[in-house]
């Protein structure tokens, strides 16, 4: 609006010292559109460039994530040549700056009112120009290695956490820090137990007789060995009981969560004689304690109906 206004002399006043002609309007415009959308690049894509994070997976078992346990684990990674230092150019050599983009690693054209940037042809977007590589790494600067390395997994950890190494992930580039490595935790099935969150959840067997009568028996826990158990009399098969604090560490406290057991009352498939005898016995005498149900004598004819529930 100034310029249509005033003309030159106007932006001059206004503090504008974007262009002194008409001629480069358009570069300042495409100037303003390459910040506004991101076309083109005043960022220089040659420099140095921080290393990629990666990514390992880790198989564990439910003991291994319940008590903590360390890992040994191999890594392969690219990392700078040690031979040139991550040059890319051969001892006593230098990289020599692009002469088609000047060492931006990048080339520019007009086209209508923008200004279309792309990679350079001659160094590909390097920047640099190696014309004596090194011969461990062909010019790249970059070298593959496997490395060891030590994962401390704590107590409590869930299927799906990562745990962070600093610096363990690639090499960065021309002297920039390296990448991290992130460990992902994934948990094996297990036979017996099931997690939920913190709690842990399993089934037991246990007879007909235990079940009816209620008994005191030991049962499996996952870190704690063989803990007891009320089963309280007249348990129906399902029916869950509550361990309270015999399930997984919590990650961040020194409280843990609780285990849950369920009951399977277990029908036995063979019986002896004398087991089938006492089982027709226990039926027999359940069937003389159990007291009839009361028939309702038909009301006389004529004669008006009790009312149940109130006089309503």
């Amino acid at each position: 609006r100034l310029y249509d206004m005033y003309g030159h002399e106007g932006l001059k006043h206004s503090g504008f010292q974007g262009f002194s002609g008409t001629g480069d309007i358009f570069s300042a415009f495409s100037d303003i559109f390459e910040g506004l959308f991101g076309f083109g690049g005043a960022a220089n894509h040659n420099g140095p460039r921080q290393g990629r994070d990666l990514r390992y997976d880790l198989e564990m078992s439910l003991e291994q994530m319940a008590q903590g346990f360390t890992a040994q684990i191999q890594v392969g990674r690219e990392v700078a040549c040690e031979i040139c230092g991550g040059s890319g150019a051969a001892e006593g050599a230098a990289p020599e700056v692009c002469a088609t983009c000047g060492g931006q690693g990048q080339v520019a054209r007009a086209q209508g009112l923008f200004r279309v940037v792309t990679s350079c042809p001659e160094c590909r977007g390097e920047g640099e120009i190696i014309s004596d590589p090194c011969g461990d790494c062909h010019g790249r600067g970059r070298s593959y290695e496997q490395k060891e390395l030590s994962v401390q997994v704590p107590a409590g950890i869930a299927h799906g956490q990562r745990l962070r190494m600093r610096g363990e992930g690639e090499g960065g580039q021309k002297g920039s820090p390296p990448g991290d490595l992130y460990v992902v935790a994934h948990q094996e099935p297990h036979e017996i137990f099931e997690r939920q969150h913190d709690d842990l959840y399993r089934r037991l067997e246990v007879s007909m007789v235990q079940a009816a009568l209620g008994r005191n028996v030991a049962v499996g826990t996952l870190i704690d060995g063989d803990q007891p158990l009320d089963i309280p009399s007249g348990t129906d098969t399902g029916e869950m009981i509550r361990m309270k604090g015999l399930g997984m560490p919590r990650l961040r406290g020194s409280k843990r969560g609780d285990m849950y057991v369920q009951l399977m009352v277990k029908t036995p498939a063979k019986m002896s004689k004398q087991q089938r005898e006492l089982l027709e016995e226990f039926e027999s005498l359940g069937d003389k304690t159990a007291a009839p149900e009361p028939v309702p004598e038909p009301a006389a004819q004529g004669k008006k109906k009790k009312r149940l529930f109130g006089r309503g």
